[in-house]
């Protein structure tokens, strides 16, 4: 009986509690981490991305750990696809608490802008800034229906600074925080709040080995040479970890941040300074 009450009372306590959350983009490094993290909160997580075995993969270890997890191939990019997903979601679950947009944008760094294409450099502006606002719209009509909900994203600080050979990242940044920033205005007297993330350099996501893994893909790197390059360059001579990271996004989709919209928190070991 004992053991058994500590277990209602860890959920109850949990930073999730019955949230329903979705995240595009979960089989990814930090979609899988964060998602892993909501699970132990609390939240009963739906999965959405292109491909299935990376989300299969994602659920099975959120079940295993005992948390609840839903499966769909979505592609974020794809407005019917987006809405029919959250129509879904909200027929099951009745409602949707948190959406999170974590897709890969094709990001394209190491060369300078006057050798890149015009593709290479719009790639990441134009895929960040559709897909954000398409997942964002979907969630946001629930949510303001509902009265309540969080809108999450992530972008890398880029928009801030001035490092060379980063091609599109720091304009892409800059687009779907300023789309942020304007749905939070917009639907915040609703009940709606909407915040994004910085982060950057997180070792474990250049860690995976498939040719696939888009951090890797955009930079070429693995884990151990983005951190010899990050850890310097921050304020607290390493590079943010994935469960920084994740815990840091519990903390915005939950009521413990109530009083917290249209801002983005800073969790880049100050490699970005925020003041």
């Amino acid at each position: 009986m004992i053991s058994r009450r500590r277990s209602v009372t860890r959920r109850m306590t949990s930073l999730l509690h019955n949230k329903t959350t979705i995240i595009y983009g979960a089989g990814g490094g930090l979609g899988s981490g964060i998602a892993l993290t909501f699970a132990r909160e609390g939240a009963t997580v739906f999965l959405a991305g292109r491909t299935r075995r990376s989300l299969d993969r994602v659920a099975a270890q959120i079940e295993a750990a005992g948390g609840r997890a839903e499966v769909s191939v979505v592609d974020a990019l794809d407005a019917a696809a987006v809405d029919e997903h959250v129509q879904a979601v909200v027929a099951d679950a009745g409602g949707v608490d948190v959406s999170l947009n974590l897709i890969s944008r094709g990001d394209v760094q190491g060369t300078p802008l006057i050798e890149m294409r015009e593709s290479d450099l719009m790639a990441p502006v134009t895929a960040g800034l559709r897909s954000n606002f398409l997942t964002a719209r979907a969630a946001a009509r629930q949510m303001v229906s509902q009265g309540s909900g969080v809108i999450l994203s992530l972008t890398s600080g880029s928009s801030r600074g001035a490092a060379p050979l980063m091609g599109g990242t720091g304009p892409a940044d800059a687009a779907t925080e300023a789309l942020m920033r304007y749905l939070a205005a917009e639907i915040g007297p609703r009940g709606v709040r909407v915040l994004g993330l910085w982060t950057a350099g997180v070792p474990e996501t250049f860690a995976l080995e498939e040719d696939s893994n888009p951090a890797r893909v955009a930079t070429g790197l693995n884990a151990e040479q983005i951190e010899a390059i990050i850890a310097p360059r921050t304020m607290l001579q390493r590079s943010p970890r994935l469960e920084q990271v994740a815990r840091a996004a519990a903390f915005l989709a939950s009521d413990h941040a109530a009083g917290i919209t249209g801002t983005i928190l800073n969790v880049t070991c100050g490699l970005v300074p925020g003041f």
